[in-house]
């Protein structure tokens, strides 16, 4: 039993993807309805055709599955898809946005600090 166990530890955990391997599977047609049915309940003017919030969070979804997702580190994209199922967005448009956006802090800081060192290099 114990063997087994052991056995399971050290080869068993190569078969579990990471999270943050595989891009998360949303279901847009909810999302997009549940927005729309939001807005009606508040009595408010429709933000976003489902239409529209349809085509936009499938474009969002290309961007991420052919590029995105897998050129982000790892560490990016579990803390992004953390964030979009903590804030019950679920959104894969704002799954490109916080990816964008953290490597883009990332990007700038970097270059804030390669600016710095030439600074005081002169």
């Amino acid at each position: 039993m114990k063997a087994a166990l052991l056995s399971l530890a050290l080869f068993g955990g190569q078969l579990v993807t990471p999270a943050s391997a595989r891009m998360p599977t949303l279901n847009i047609d909810a999302l997009c309805k549940a927005r729309s049915a939001g807005d009606r309940l508040m009595k408010l003017p429709e933000a976003q055709s489902v239409a529209d919030c349809i085509r936009d969070e499938t474009d969002a979804k290309q961007a991420l599955s052919s590029k995105a997702w897998g050129d982000a580190q790892r560490s990016i994209r579990g803390r992004c898809a953390s964030e979009i199922f903590e804030l019950e967005t679920r959104s894969y448009l704002d799954l490109l946005t916080c990816i964008q956006m953290v490597e883009g802090a990332k990007s700038q800081a970097t270059d804030t600090s390669n600016t710095s060192k030439k600074r005081k290099t002169k």
